[in-house]
């Protein structure tokens, strides 16, 4: 019995489907009274369940004390990285071309710590959300010509990530960039006199106060919904007649149509789609912490990553600084306080430190 019981353990796949391998394991030499309790009772879905291959990428699993060196080692080796491409001298940026009317930079990628009211001096309140713009990096530039014939493209990477969580031919990238690992990438397109050198890290200062700015995030996930919660429909009546149809769409389409027409509002998933919200004023920057304060609601939950793109739209008030970091010239009339932006209005009861803004 002993035998046999460890042919079962070294031979998982018998437990698949007891009734079809029943004969297959009486070849294997056997005791008729421990096969028929096996096939029948459930006795090899708890053996299959105890062999099966571990979850985890390594047979080893690391102490506590072995994963914190790991740990350790690893952001101690990013922060060399970080170093390294910080010094002008040997990394060289690319020249600084002059603002023109319509030309477009590049945005960033930063993380939603949540929101807060803000206070004026003349008692107005705002309420605010907070993005922080963490490791955020230039990765590639595409020209014009190898995109999409229009515009070029800026390849951005926000907040460090560990590398046992990318492939090989990701990391591989990332080593000859000179940079660790990032989280999430996006694509920027911009003007021919606004591209950046590959490497060049991106902060808070990219912005100022009186910017607008558009930013676009993962929504929160709400699983499957009913037209009600998702649609927002009225329903229909609770009483008179009604018998479970009070939160029913009702009639979708007349009937000598015959089908369903595309984009009909019906049941189904909501959230966890990207959305992006338009025209989000920058009330403050704190450069301390790479904080930026917009206005308004912000797509996503907190702790989640969402990319600020300046890019401007016909009709809407868009960059009133317009360019004010990286790959373009500062232009003369860019306010650099609120109170340039704003007036009375933008000048804050307490600016904090490391913020741009009028105490």
């Amino acid at each position: 019995n002993v035998n046999w019981k460890e042919k079962l353990i070294r031979n998982p796949d018998l437990f698949l489907r007891p009734s079809g391998h029943k004969r297959q394991a009486q070849a294997l030499g056997r005791n008729d009274d421990w096969l028929d309790f096996l096939f029948r009772s459930d006795a090899w879905l708890v053996v299959r369940t105890l062999h099966s291959r571990s979850p985890t990428w390594w047979d080893e699993h690391l102490s506590e004390e072995n994963a914190s060196f790991v740990k350790q080692l690893v952001s101690e080796e990013n922060e060399a990285q970080l170093a390294s491409k910080l010094s002008p001298l040997k990394d060289e940026p690319w020249p600084i071309h002059p603002w023109e009317p319509g030309s477009s930079r590049v945005g960033v990628i930063a993380l939603k710590l949540g929101m807060m009211p803000l206070w004026t001096k003349d008692g107005r309140k705002h309420v605010v959300t907070l993005l922080q713009v963490q490791d955020c990096h230039v990765l590639k530039y595409t020209s014009k010509e190898d995109h999409n014939g229009k515009m070029a493209a800026l390849t951005v990477g926000g907040k460090t990530v560990s590398r046992f969580r990318k492939p090989a031919s990701v990391l591989k990238f990332y080593q000859q960039l000179g940079l660790p690992p990032k989280e999430k990438v996006k694509i920027f397109h911009v003007t021919d006199n606004a591209i950046i050198k590959p490497g060049t890290p991106l902060y808070a200062a990219h912005f100022r106060p009186g910017q607008y700015v558009d930013v676009t995030g993962k929504t929160i996930g709400k699983g499957f919904q009913g037209v009600m919660k998702r649609w927002g429909f009225k329903g229909q009546p609770a009483t008179h007649g009604q018998t479970k149809t009070h939160r029913r769409p009702g009639a979708i389409s007349t009937g000598d149509v015959a089908r369903v027409w595309p984009g009909t509002k019906l049941p189904g998933r909501m959230g966890n789609v990207d959305r992006t919200s338009f025209g989000l004023r920058v009330w403050r920057v704190n450069t301390k912490h790479n904080i930026i304060y917009v206005n308004g609601s912000v797509p996503g939950h907190k702790n989640g990553l969402v990319k600020l793109n300046t890019l401007p739209k016909d009709g809407l008030p868009y960059n009133p600084t317009q360019n004010t970091h990286a790959g373009l010239s500062l232009r003369s009339d860019v306010p650099t306080t609120c109170s340039e932006a704003y007036g009375k209005q933008g000048a804050w009861l307490s600016s904090g430190q490391g913020a741009l803004g009028d105490a």
